[in-house]
């Protein structure tokens, strides 16, 4: 009797797939999980300062700005390269068993990132390198979670669901800017310490008490799709990347072979994938789901709106630790930290308008919710366009948080219309397959906005510089020379906090000037006073160029799909939503 009495207590204790509660679990699981990988997407940008102090590496000199960009860059990059592959697997395999890897891989890389031994080149490259192993656990994490959700909910809860781990994700890439400000200051060890207890917490939490609930589809592994894709998305987010450091002269690397190279290549490996997938009997990249108006634009929504959201983040540091803390007294080493507590109002748009606009969009219908979130989006670039470079605090952070809200709006209702569009046993692909898009709009940012920044500071830039120098007695032939410099030097050095002017004289010059002269050159208020009128000339075009992928991708988000949605078998968490958001197709389906 006794016996008995355990088995049904441990029974109850862990909640099984078909009770009623179950769904919870899986939110809450894999909420913690896209929220611990998107965190640690951004808690690196904004520790980059902390980090290469700590390793003893100047990431400004001209044979360290690989470094720097792969420091930037690698996370983001492999997880859009493997996150499609990942969520094939899913369907393949089981979405919750490679979940569940994912949490243990980032868990353990976590560690090690921690134990660092190296200083200088080695110590970066053994950073790069376990980051990239650790963007794996987080690709497979990325890959699933949505698939999961998919799966438990029923489509009358789905949006809602999808809200919540969307939000989640999403505002985690503003959350770590403040938390890794914050754990920088004290040891730049600790941005990957705090990923060790909430990794060992979620892993054991996930093999305990997640289940498949979905359809495996056995299939075999597509490799000339996998490397093909591979290779070519690398290639071309590389090249793109590269593209803006500066070449031969250039004040950009557009004309470097390797740009080239992998640029043109890159688009012609990707060509050749797509030749290879319409061929496959089981492609990783199902391209027959992009037949589906819904699916198509909510993907290309998805790549827009990321491309914006990033180039906002990166342009927003900038602005703030290169010209408005610094004239607001803060020394430029403080100010990685306050950019982002500064930037709270949007993590906080974000968090308030997420799940509410999931719930309601179950309620009324998604693809107006997902249209007007970038609306609201595209009326807050605008309005931080007429914003004067010194600003009153007030107005940014409502056009910040404004900028977050739309966000919020969007992200939920968009992906419960990508996902509920598909076969549910193609789920797993599906939900990487927009993670790809999302995660490479992220890394397309860099090299979009940051070009179109340096474009905009070319042409105003050098003389200002030039005769800035020259009024504090810089000599006119260093002066030419350091505004001769590519302006993307000056970008990186107030994106990573360090003080530009003295990072462009150098000390030698510095030393020859009269001291009150190079006090002034290095203050707080020379360069911010210098470059704002520049660099508002570089926001010009940056945010005009996010406001119409805002509005592209608001159209985007309006396509109507067929009337009715794929067939879904029981057990699959109810009848899946009507691809237009329809309420009364999904209410009267589930």
């Amino acid at each position: 009797m006794a016996d008995v009495d355990t088995e049904q207590g441990a029974k109850k204790r862990w909640i099984g797939a078909e009770h009623p509660r179950y769904k919870w679990v899986a939110l809450s699981n894999t909420t913690l999980g896209m929220l611990i990988a998107t965190i640690n997407s951004s808690i690196v940008l904004i520790s980059l300062p902390a980090i290469f102090n700590g390793i003893h590496l100047n990431p400004l000199e001209p044979g360290n700005v690989s470094y720097l960009l792969w420091m930037l860059m690698g996370y983001m990059l492999v997880t859009a390269v493997l996150v499609v592959t990942l969520g094939r697997l899913g369907d393949i395999w089981g979405r919750v068993r490679i979940y569940n890897a994912g949490f243990l891989i980032f868990t353990i890389t976590s560690v090690i990132l921690s134990l660092d031994p190296m200083d200088g080149g080695g110590g970066a490259l053994w950073l790069i390198g376990w980051r990239v192993v650790q963007a794996v656990g987080g690709a497979m994490l990325m890959a699933n979670s949505a698939a999961i959700i998919t799966d438990a909910f029923p489509a009358k809860q789905r949006g809602m669901a999808l809200g919540v781990n969307m939000v989640a994700a999403i505002a985690g890439s503003f959350i770590g800017l403040v938390l890794g400000g914050v754990l920088a200051e004290w040891n730049w060890r600790s941005i990957f310490w705090v990923n060790v207890p909430i990794g060992i917490i979620g892993t054991v939490w996930a093999y305990r008490s997640l289940h498949e609930t979905g359809i495996r589809r056995p299939g075999k592994i597509d490799w000339w799709g996998n490397i093909s894709f591979a290779v070519g998305l690398t290639a071309l987010l590389a090249g793109i990347t590269y593209g803006i450091q500066p070449y031969g002269g250039h004040t950009m690397g557009w004309t470097n072979p390797w740009v080239l190279t992998g640029l043109i290549g890159g688009a012609a490996v990707l060509v050749a994938f797509c030749l290879i997938e319409m061929k496959t009997a089981e492609p990783m990249f199902p391209l027959r789901l992009f037949r589906d108006p819904v699916f198509a634009g909510g993907n290309l929504a998805t790549l827009l709106g990321s491309i914006a959201r990033g180039g906002l983040q990166f342009m927003l540091i900038i602005w703030l630790q290169g010209i408005w803390l610094p004239l607001h007294g803060y020394e430029y080493e403080q100010t990685p930290l306050w950019a982002g507590i500064y930037l709270v109002p949007l993590t906080v748009g974000f968090l308030a308008a997420g799940p509410v606009s999931g719930y309601l969009s179950d309620r009324f219908g998604a693809r107006l919710f997902a249209a007007g979130g970038l609306v609201v989006m595209a009326a807050s670039f605008a309005g931080l366009l007429i914003l004067p470079t010194d600003f009153g605090y007030v107005w940014f952070a409502l056009l910040v948080f404004l900028n977050g809200l739309g966000g919020g709006l969007f992200a939920a209702p968009n992906t419960a219309l990508v996902m509920s569009s598909v076969p549910a046993a193609d789920r797993g692909a599906a939900s990487g397959m927009r993670a790809t898009f999302q995660n490479a709009g992220m890394v397309l940012s860099i090299g979009v906005f940051f070009s179109l920044m340096v474009a905009g500071l070319a042409g105003s830039l050098p003389q200002t510089l030039s005769d800035g120098l020259t009024g504090q007695g810089v000599s006119p032939a260093d002066a030419h020379a350091v505004a001769q410099l590519p302006p993307v030097g000056t970008l990186f050095a107030a994106f990573l906090g360090y003080n530009p002017i003295h990072e462009l004289l150098g000390p030698q010059v510095l030393a020859g000037l009269p001291a009150a002269n190079a006090q002034t050159l290095t203050g707080r208020e020379f360069f911010p006073h210098l470059i704002s009128g520049p660099f508002h000339d570089g926001l010009m075009v940056v945010f005009s160029l996010a406001i119409a992928m805002s509005l592209v991708a608001a159209l985007a988000s309006l396509l109507r799909g067929p009337k009715t949605a794929p067939a879904e078998p029981g057990g699959e968490g109810g009848a899946a939503a009507a691809p237009d958001g329809d309420p009364a197709v999904s209410r009267g389906a589930a």
